[in-house]
């Protein structure tokens, strides 16, 4: 019987410990900084990406994965008898799903399957997990890609940045552009919607902010369980440390 692996991008920010336990693999990204190229996760980790942005006087690019990369992992995992899922980051902020696309247009016949997840980051995780949990019990690839696209519906997420500077420049603004010239101390509160960031309320301290997002995430979960709750952050481990436990205590999350 094939194994069912499940293909996916640095994006997602898994834990090492579920890429080591489960059938994962991770491609990453490509970071370009001053004239060198560095792979998300490998060259370069977030936390050494987040020292050097806060006292560069230059900003990074990325670039999406490309249709070769993609190609020639395909072939080493069909090779080693595998069946894949392939879930990049959202459509809506990179261009990497139509890469995998453009690279299964070469294996025509093999049972390779593609989906625009519409997520990024841990909220990407979740989906990735859940599938390749079902890839770890024997699950075939189509239902392995069904239950991906059914956690779709259970995920939700939200954050908070402390200027819209980064995203905008980025091209990654979305909805949230009409944010941009409001005051300047204003918090954004964003979400991944239809796998693009959109806004959905401001605040006017980072504080403020969170608490909002706590009682949107109250909302969303009410009379829903099992709840699995995730606190993803750049470089304030501290606090997101604390919002977790916080979380956890109050949606009684698992």
């Amino acid at each position: 019987m094939s194994k069912v692996v499940i293909l996916t991008d640095t994006t997602a920010y898994l834990p090492q410990n579920y890429v080591d336990e489960l059938p994962i693999k991770v491609l990453p990204l490509t970071l370009y900084w001053d004239g060198k190229s560095y792979r998300d996760g490998i060259d370069m980790s977030p936390e050494e990406f987040y020292t050097r942005l806060d006292k560069s006087a230059t900003l990074p690019t990325t670039s999406q994965v490309t249709v070769n990369t993609f190609q020639e992992k395909f072939k080493e995992l069909l090779d080693e008898g595998y069946e894949v899922l392939t879930m990049p980051i959202s459509s809506g902020i990179s261009g990497t799903v139509y890469s995998a696309f453009q690279a299964k247009e070469a294996f025509k016949g093999s049972p390779i399957e593609v989906i625009d997840t519409k997520l990024v980051s841990m909220a990407l995780s979740f989906q990735v997990l859940t599938a390749a949990r079902a890839a770890q019990a024997g699950a075939s690839l189509q239902e392995v890609k069904q239950l991906a696209l059914k956690a779709y519906d259970t995920i939700g997420v939200y954050f908070t940045v402390n200027t819209l500077k980064y995203l905008h420049m980025g091209g990654r603004i979305g909805g949230a552009q009409r944010l941009l010239g409001t005051a300047l101390r204003i918090k954004p509160i964003l979400a991944i919607r239809d796998g693009k960031i959109d806004a959905v309320k401001s605040a006017i301290t980072s504080a403020k902010a969170i608490e909002a997002m706590v009682q949107l995430v109250a909302r969303d979960v009410e009379g829903k369980t099992p709840v699995r709750i995730s606190v993803f952050h750049a470089n304030a481990e501290e606090q997101a440390r604390q919002l977790l436990e916080r979380c956890t205590k109050e949606f009684n999350a698992v």
